[in-house]
């Protein structure tokens, strides 16, 4: 059996380089993917272990056939050459472990481990080179420390790295892609022991644990098994970048039921929103119908009566006739100019007929008037194209925000800001009231009352495909942002 592997050692150099390149290659051509996972970063590593190493393997091949086709010894430059192949393999499988241990938060952590064993490689390897007097006595000594120093360490903490790795799979739900970690780690486990049967040489223990005592305890060279555990590992590791796929699943299925719980959501406001339309719309009515009946109704009511009274009052008294038509003509002044201020209440002719910026200067008017609060206006810009429906949502935004400061703030001062720009529409509402916290007003609470008003004003910037944002601290003020785009509108405003 023995001699049987020995004639067949190309094959098997060229298998055992075979599967960790095969390996290397595998996990480049997934490492595109973007990925969360600690994992994935660590196997950027683990590419160029396989790569290089797998290299290192063919060209112990390549050697072997030299030698047995011209029987010559390998050029002087062969030895540095595959010294520093084997040693950068190495020192990628030892990044490879670091990093799974250490995670990607701990990088001081991380670079220390590769420091300390780099620095410990380093002088051993100059004390090995130093104290050796033939050329092929320190390429023999060389290679065997740097597999004990390097790739035994290496090995180590792969398996220790993937054996915690195994539990973060577990537990973010990919028990199948914990096995398939376990199982590399016992591969790069087998791979790490099988490293101790190097070359003899003065390295302890290489002189009583080699490969030729490997050879004699177990009748196959140790190459086969370094060869079966490269191949097990490359399995295993290849299957287990099947949690790239099952990660993007996972953060699909995440997204998926985020979208749902978001139109769910949207949805419950939309009807709440709905409901409350209804509901401002009856107020609204009971409203005017009130307001029709107290005032325009009464005062009707009072000409009616007055005329009737004038008419019997024209035959016995004329002067107080005329008199009483004069206090009738004033009523009904009066009448016209409160059924005027309820339909500009509604929807303000200036609206239409002057423009958004006259429509608020009239509104800050009647508030100044009715309630003494001062409201200045300030604009910037020249007039822009504004739909009808761009300037009913900006005017209603700013009544609905100055009815809140009337309402609520206890402000004294109202100060409005409008500035046209070439694609965008931009309105500024403040006030020196005594303000609120938006976490707790903004944000709905089982049992408390939602803030219609305000979300109204959200809903209806977002209605023409504008932002409405809210600011405010309590005993600051509040500050109401409005942007809307206004490019491709065609009306003048």
């Amino acid at each position: 059996m023995a001699d049987f592997f020995t004639r067949n050692i190309i094959i098997i150099y060229f298998f055992y380089g075979l599967s960790f390149f095969v390996m290397g290659l595998a996990i480049l051509l997934e490492s595109g993917h973007s990925s969360k996972l600690d994992f994935a970063r660590a196997l950027r590593a683990l590419i160029w272990f396989g790569l290089i190493h797998g290299c290192h393997e063919w060209l112990e091949m390549f050697l072997i056939m030299r030698s047995q086709i011209s029987g010559s010894n390998n050029p002087p430059w062969i030895l540095p050459v595959r010294l520093i192949a084997l040693a950068t393999s190495f020192l990628f499988l030892i990044a490879f472990g670091a990093r799974l241990i250490t995670g990607v938060e701990k990088r001081n952590l991380y670079i220390a481990m590769l420091s300390v064993i780099t620095a410990i490689w380093v002088i051993g390897l100059l004390g090995v080179l130093f104290n050796q007097s033939t050329a092929q006595t320190r390429g023999v000594a060389a290679d065997v420390y740097t597999r004990y120093a390097l790739a035994i360490p290496g090995a180590a903490l792969t398996v220790w790295g993937l054996i915690l790795q195994r539990r973060r799979f577990i537990n973010i739900g990919m028990p199948a892609i914990g096995r398939d970690v376990l199982f590399a780690a016992v591969a790069f486990g087998i791979y790490g022991i099988s490293q101790l049967f190097a070359n003899p040489s003065i390295i302890f223990p290489s002189g009583f644990v080699n490969f030729q005592v490997f050879l004699r305890w177990f009748g196959f060279p140790v190459q086969v098994l370094r060869a079966g555990a490269a191949t097990m590992a490359a399995v295993f590791i290849t299957r287990s970048l099947r949690a790239f796929e099952v990660e993007s699943n996972q953060r699909i299925e995440e997204l998926r039921d985020a979208q749902v719980a978001e139109q769910e959501r949207l949805d419950a406001l939309k009807a709440e929103l709905l409901h409350r339309t209804v509901i401002a719309q009856e107020s609204e009515r009971q409203r005017i119908a009130r307001e029709l009946h107290d005032e325009t109704g009464q005062t009707l009511t009072a000409l009616g009566m007055g005329l009737r009274g004038m008419s019997e009052m024209i035959a016995t008294n004329r002067n107080r006739a005329i008199e009483q038509a004069n206090q009738l003509e004033k009523l009904a002044m009066d009448g016209v100019e409160e059924l005027q201020r309820m339909v500009s209440g509604l929807h303000p002719p200036q609206l239409d007929d002057l423009g958004l910026l006259a429509a608020l200067r009239w509104y800050a008017n009647d508030i100044n008037t009715r309630f003494g609060i001062t409201v200045n206006i300030v604009n910037h810009g020249a007039k822009q194209q504004l739909s009808s429906d761009i300037r009913s949502v900006v005017f209603r935004i700013a009544q609905e925000a100055i009815t809140n400061v009337v309402r609520h703030a206890n402000a004294s001062v109202i100060d409005i800001q409008l500035d046209y720009s070439a694609d965008n529409i931009y309105l500024r509402v403040e006030d020196n009231g005594q303000g609120f916290n938006t976490d707790v007003v903004l944000k709905k609470k089982p049992g408390k009352p939602t803030a219609w008003g305000l979300l109204g004003m959200v809903e209806r910037a977002a209605l023409v495909s504008g932002t409405c944002n809210i600011l405010s601290h309590p005993g600051k003020g509040t500050l109401i942002e409005v942007n809307v785009p206004i490019i491709g509108e065609t009306n003048h405003d």
